[in-house]
């Protein structure tokens, strides 16, 4: 089970923030157009997607699970203790013992460590998300029609997530570190110092540390993401 290690808690919160995200989207581009041209009958031009897309990777605050996720993951295993004589437990039994851990070693504010790291990689993330998306649909839907196809959704989605965390890595990495800096030996002061001290010390290589890996589980997963969120789209709507 060490691959799926934290996983629990995201797995089951996936559906509602993926479900929220994208009903922020569409408000957000809902009101941007009503308020740019009056009607929300128009089609939203990039920077309105882009926009829209920024907004909602500033509202989805979901550190309390990015940091149960990283500490499970990142804590070491049982070992043996030779003055005990027993296997020593894990720190975290699980992510919801993890967050009663966090909140009474750390404070409520630590359950949101990582905070501005996490918030620099969604809103940009999510504007390449959703910008992306309108690009590619824009592209391989023929003239004339005014829905894109089953594939073109499939093939959008898919290459939308990978572009989105090409663009997130970097932020996602520094989260990562800031949230499982140790507060008894703090090795980094904030999000800047942590970016300079991370680059000095090993290059700027490692803001792209898991590029390959994000992008390869992104294309499949956020094709069966878009893909639900357009059929739910048209359940909606009748069509």
């Amino acid at each position: 089970w060490g691959f799926y290690k934290g996983m629990s808690l995201s797995v089951s919160t996936v559906s509602l923030v993926s479900s929220f995200s994208f009903g922020a989207y569409r408000n957000f581009l809902y009101n941007i157009c009503r308020l740019r041209y009056g009607t929300s009958d128009v089609k939203p031009s990039k920077m309105d997607i882009s926009i829209a897309g920024c907004a909602t990777g500033a509202v989805v605050l979901i550190s309390p699970t990015e940091i149960a996720k990283v500490r499970m993951q990142t804590q070491k295993q049982s070992h043996y203790s030779v003055t005990a004589s027993h296997l020593s437990k894990p720190k975290y039994q699980g992510p919801v013992h993890c967050l009663r851990m966090i909140a009474k070693e750390e404070g409520f504010r630590g359950l949101y460590k990582g905070c501005s790291a996490l918030l620099c990689r969604d809103c940009h993330s999510f504007a390449t998300y959703f910008l992306t998306y309108s690009i590619l649909c824009d592209w391989f839907t023929p003239a004339g029609k005014n829905k894109p196809d089953i594939l073109t959704v499939l093939l959008s989605g898919g290459f939308a997530g990978v572009f989105g965390w090409a663009v997130a890595t970097p932020m996602d990495v520094i989260k990562s570190r800031m949230q499982v800096d140790n507060l008894g030996q703090r090795k980094y002061r904030g999000l800047i110092h942590c970016i300079r001290v991370s680059v000095k010390e090993e290059g700027i290589r490692v803001l792209f540390k898991g590029l390959g890996l994000n992008c390869i589980r992104a294309f499949p997963v956020n094709m069966v993401v878009f893909r639900s969120s357009f059929t739910a789209l048209l359940w909606g709507t009748g069509d």
